[in-house]
């Protein structure tokens, strides 16, 4: 008998948990627990970490977890390798629903970085306006830069002091190309820094600094180990219908 974990936390996985949900297929949504409070979905869920990849390959032999899909945001490495290595451990199918990342368009203005610290370095010396879209986990490095006037948008509103002066809007996704280029006018943003995190949601931020001439410093992808992935929930179901199907 099948019985899926989806770690999600994605627009992505939100849609394959409904596709799952009207499939019957038997199934448990999982979030990290970093939002304070997540959609509902149409599936049993769970919140919170697993303890590594010891407590994620115990709650695969507990649970009874056939297959494993990892919906997770592409930049949520820890997960994604823990996910690997639990599923290696326990011989659990495991596969990726991981959107592709943005491509450069004519007119776009990169400035291609490794990660975060890279990020940092490569913001100019004189003040800016600097839209960090990056999600609040990982903004503590720009407090070396205070010369920088900063705008953050989180899901949630922050629950402790920022590590640095900004301006904060509390905004869920999916965001467009109006309202991104009306908040890039009203506070005269200069440069964001953002993460390719690929899809439609948040894509509207790229296509407003394109239009708008602004630079956007882009930080690639982490790596990953080598993994089966697919693009859409369609893909999934193929997926899961055929290792049902041959009783994997």
């Amino acid at each position: 008998m099948t019985r899926a974990l989806i770690l999600g936390g994605t627009a992505d996985a939100s849609l394959l948990a409904a596709e799952i949900a009207r499939a019957g297929i038997d199934a448990v949504y999982s979030y990290g627990g970093r939002t304070r409070a997540p959609a509902n979905q149409p599936l049993p869920t769970r919140i919170g970490g697993f303890g590594g990849v010891s407590g994620l390959a115990d709650y695969i032999r507990r649970e009874g977890i056939t297959h494993v899909i990892d919906a997770t945001h592409p930049f949520a490495a820890e997960m994604s390798r823990n996910a690997v290595a639990a599923c290696a451990e326990t011989g659990t199918p495991l596969i990726a629903l991981e959107r592709a990342p943005w491509m450069k368009a004519p007119g776009d203005n990169w400035i291609e970085i490794p990660d975060v610290n890279a990020a940092v370095a490569a913001l100019p010396d004189a003040p800016a306006n600097v839209f960090l879209a990056i999600g609040r986990q990982h903004i503590a490095p720009f407090a070396t830069r205070t010369q920088h006037a900063y705008t953050l948008r989180f899901v949630d509103p922050p629950d402790a002091p920022l590590p640095f002066a900004a301006e904060v809007i509390v905004s869920r996704g999916p965001f467009t190309l109006e309202g991104e280029l009306e908040m890039m006018r009203k506070r005269s943003i200069t440069r964001i820094v953002a993460r390719n995190s690929g899809g439609d949601g948040a894509r509207a931020k790229i296509d407003a600094a394109r239009m708008l001439a602004l630079p956007v410093i882009m930080i690639s992808r982490p790596e990953l180990p080598e993994r089966q992935r697919v693009e859409s929930a369609a893909e999934i179901m193929t997926w899961l219908c055929h290792r049902t199907c041959l009783g994997a």
